[in-house]
């Protein structure tokens, strides 16, 4: 599991695009037959995938939790973005089609995710963090997850929006996590922009053509940069800085959030004539 620090608006504003790249943007998190994990010490987050091809893959603890196993103190959301598979947790079994989701509680010791076909396996993007309760376990497929259009043709970022872990949605401590869909012609998501000082924030960008990249925007709202972003990456976004994108193709994209609330809708608007 690879560990990662957090870095201040200062420090962040003097880093070359190798230095970005290294800090905020999470490669090769889908491998076959691996589980890959990043933490992350913006709220304890925890990024990870799962790619199950020839064989099931179980959620090893790892030492630096200091835990008995993973989710002794945790939570985790996982949503599945390529072919159908399961999630077993603790002798139950989760279906999941593309883009369904489910949560796992505090609590839970035993978690394997498997594939059921070798020639469109499914891809699993985890995203954990901290919990003091226990909530049950529970699936949502993507059309129950609430969704919701935004944007308009005439500004390029026409989508719709899926919400899973949230106050109406699926209970949980603090995390908070869906995916947003654009319409094909439209390719600005977030935007206009916003922080969360309360919240840190993870993308998980897919659906994106393996030719096409997005350009995602970091940093304070007066201190902007950028990162290109290839399909099946993902950006771990501090509280303080705006997270926008811009595709140079329509695509996809998981949002996930930990910290103080579970309001989805907890936002400081940026307009954007106001960025820089």
């Amino acid at each position: 599991m690879e560990i990662r620090f957090q870095n201040s608006p200062k420090e962040t504003s003097q880093m070359n695009t190798q230095e970005l790249r290294s800090n905020f943007l999470v490669q090769n998190l889908l491998v076959n037959d691996e589980v890959k994990l990043v933490y992350s010490h913006y709220d304890r987050v925890i990024i990870g995938g799962a790619k199950p091809v020839t064989k099931p893959l179980k959620l090893e603890n790892h030492p630096e939790l200091r835990a008995e196993y993973f989710l002794e103190r945790r939570e985790i959301g996982i949503i599945n973005v390529g072919g159908t598979g399961q999630v077993e947790a603790d002798g139950q079994t989760f279906d999941l089609e593309k883009l369904s989701c489910v949560y796992l509680g505090k609590g839970t010791k035993d978690v394997t995710f498997k594939s059921n076909s070798l020639a469109d396996p499914a891809v699993f993007y985890l995203l954990s963090a901290p919990a003091h309760q226990t909530y049950p376990a529970a699936r949502m497929t993507k059309d129950e997850a609430s969704p919701g259009t935004m944007g308009a043709q005439e500004t390029a970022n026409q989508r719709t929006i899926y919400r899973y872990i949230h106050l109406d949605g699926l209970k949980s401590c603090q995390l908070v996590m869906g995916l947003t869909i654009l319409n094909t012609g439209s390719v600005w998501n977030t935007m206009p922009a916003h922080t969360h000082t309360r919240r840190m924030e993870a993308y998980f960008y897919f659906d994106v053509p393996e030719e096409h990249r997005v350009v995602h925007f970091m940093g304070e709202p007066q201190e902007t940069r950028h990162l290109l972003v290839a399909n099946q990456e993902a950006i771990i976004s501090p509280p303080w800085s705006i997270h926008s994108g811009c595709g140079t193709a329509s695509y996809g994209f998981i949002w996930g959030m930990a910290g103080e609330n579970l309001v989805y809708s907890d936002m400081d608007a940026v307009p954007i004539s106001g960025i820089r």
